[in-house]
């Protein structure tokens, strides 16, 4: 593993303790362990930003491993506590990769202190993309050699697909963003679809955000808001998250 994965020493640390962690427990049956996200291009802000990884195994995991990797997990962020529910982590069997479309079969999910059997909606072209363009291999195959190239076309459909599927049923679900973290989290991922549907390329959400306020000053504040937010902040916009999804769709249809 390279001495220095990402701009930040500390969650290198981190990174090496996991991945290591990882490889200890998996063995043979593991592919390889990749890190995607903000962390790889160049969008992390330490202060609302999680860490993604997506560890590729030969085949599905047995229950037995599956509570080891839970332990593993929660073990790492004891240890390093300020990554607490901060870290994500999808044990996918490699044949998934074959398939640019969605995979039938759900796989185990690392995410707030759970794994649980999730299954992979739109966002897994969305990834794809963003892994083959820039994914850091932490151990294992090369993650550029594993995924077939993805076309950006296909990025957009996922994008309104998944603009269609997750985010529109929000409209009658607005507990869901009594979350200040929701809040900012929608704002950003619908910024990006604008940029993506519009501008045919993935890019981050600073850069989808910062286009979308030139766009659509009318959104400015909210988009800054957004952007400015980080655990133990509150953000109290629910009212025009909820109207710029509204906004959103029909920009898109």
């Amino acid at each position: 593993m390279q001495s220095h994965i990402t701009l930040y020493p500390k969650i290198d640390i981190v990174l090496k303790d996991i991945s290591q962690s990882i490889i200890n427990l998996l063995k043979d049956k593991l592919v390889g362990i990749y890190l995607f996200g903000s962390l790889s291009y160049g969008d992390f802000d330490p202060g609302r930003s999680d860490i993604d990884l997506l560890t590729l195994v030969n085949t599905q995991l047995n229950k037995q491993e599956i509570d080891k990797c839970l332990k593993l997990h929660l073990e790492i962020e004891e240890e390093y506590s300020q990554w607490l529910h901060r870290i994500e982590n999808s044990f996918t069997p490699v044949s998934m990769l074959n398939n640019i479309q969605p995979p039938n079969d759900p796989r185990p999910y690392y995410n707030d202190g759970e794994i649980w059997q999730a299954q992979y909606g739109n966002e897994w072209i969305i990834n794809l993309y963003l892994l083959d363009k820039h994914g850091i291999t932490l151990f294992g195959k090369d993650i550029h050699k594993l995924i077939k190239n993805v076309d950006i076309t296909d990025v957009q459909k996922a994008c309104i697909k998944d603009l269609y599927k997750e985010w529109e049923p929000k409209l009658r679900e607005p507990e869901w963003l009594e979350n200040s973290h929701y809040q900012s989290y929608l704002v950003l991922n619908l910024c990006r679809i604008l940029y993506t549907v519009f501008r045919a390329d993935v890019c981050s959400k600073k850069v989808s955000a910062d286009w979308v306020k030139t766009q659509y000053p009318q959104w400015a504040n909210l988009i800054n808001t957004a952007q400015n937010w980080h655990y133990g902040i509150q953000m109290l916009m629910q009212k025009e998250t909820l109207e710029f999804l509204r906004f959103v769709i029909s920009e898109v249809i």
